[in-house]
């Protein structure tokens, strides 16, 4: 990985390297003022405080003025991929590889496997994550960008259209209890956008793609599916997910392919790994000890199903 030398940074490392020094408040309205969209999430955490999560995402100066001063300490979020409001800004939108580090493992051979097939060079910045693992910044791609995904057992996520992270200076509560920072840690020569495609098929080579699970619920839009997820009331995510887990099994998809598919969207909501495993598991558990019923879903989700 080859350092910048230059004084003259792209969006959004730029953007990143100023931010990285300010107070919460102050980043975040350097973020939305250079052109990257901004929401608020909670102190210490990643789950976002707004109704609609990242779809709350705002470059309005005065409501990130409203949101910081009625959460101070609020987290920052910033969606991914090529966004309308990131579109219209001056720093174009941004794709993330997140490489996770869990007490169960890690995503850094991912990432070596990777770089030695030469497909992971191009990052605009580094940032390190509170777990001690990485997210690389790429520009986002393409006209409509790439959509997000999750390779859970490996513990990479790709973070595109439908996605967001936690920008610094952001900081989060560990699973060990310590409270830790996002860090900017490099910035990168020539960056240019990652082939998410490719590199999750190098990753993941895929055994078959469902198209459908349920009642016509569509598997392969996670995009829409993070959208539903997130517009349901904050004590309603967790059931979401077990109903939209019970018509996967229903349907015969792996739970493996459905913490892959239900778990990057449910993540992308502020559900945390360990809700999203075990509520799965509990759909899994419930679905092969009872015919299959295509059970309808909860009243929260008739009005905003996929």
């Amino acid at each position: 990985m080859t350092l910048s030398r230059s004084p003259v940074l792209s969006p959004p490392a730029a953007v990143l390297a100023a931010a990285t020094r300010l107070p919460l408040g102050e980043a975040a309205a350097a973020y939305a003022a250079a052109g990257l969209a901004v929401f608020p999430c909670a102190s210490g955490a990643k789950r976002p405080l707004t109704r609609h999560g990242y779809l709350d995402a705002t470059l309005d100066p005065e409501q990130v003025r409203v949101w910081w001063r009625r959460w101070p300490t609020a987290n920052i979020g910033l969606p991914t991929g090529r966004t309308d409001s990131q579109a219209a800004g001056d720093a174009g939108g941004f794709d993330v590889l997140d490489i996770d580090v869990h007490p169960g493992g890690s995503g850094f051979p991912a990432l070596a496997r990777a770089r030695r097939a030469g497909l992971v060079g191009g990052w605009a910045c580094l940032v390190r994550t509170p777990s001690g693992g990485l997210h690389l910044y790429y520009p986002a791609s393409g006209e409509h960008g790439q959509e997000s995904w999750s390779l859970p057992a490996l513990h990479v996520d790709f973070r595109g259209v439908g996605g967001y992270v936690i920008a610094p200076p952001s900081r989060v509560v560990t699973a060990r209890g310590r409270q830790r920072g996002y860090t900017l840690i490099a910035t990168g020569r020539h960056p240019h956008p990652l082939d998410a495609s490719a590199l999750r098929h190098l990753l993941a080579p895929p055994a078959h793609q469902s198209a459908q699970f349920g009642r016509g619920v569509v598997l392969g839009s996670s995009v829409r599916l993070g959208a539903w997820l997130a517009g349901q009331p904050e004590g309603n995510r967790n059931r979401a997910l077990f109903w939209a887990g019970c018509r996967a099994a229903e349907a015969g998809i792996t739970e493996d392919d459905a913490r892959g598919i239900l778990g990057s969207a449910a993540a992308r909501t502020g559900l945390d790994e360990r809700e999203i495993t075990a509520t799965l598991a509990s759909a899994y558990r419930t679905t092969a000890h009872r015919p299959t019923a295509n059970a309808p879903p909860p009243t929260a989700m008739d009005r905003r199903g996929p």
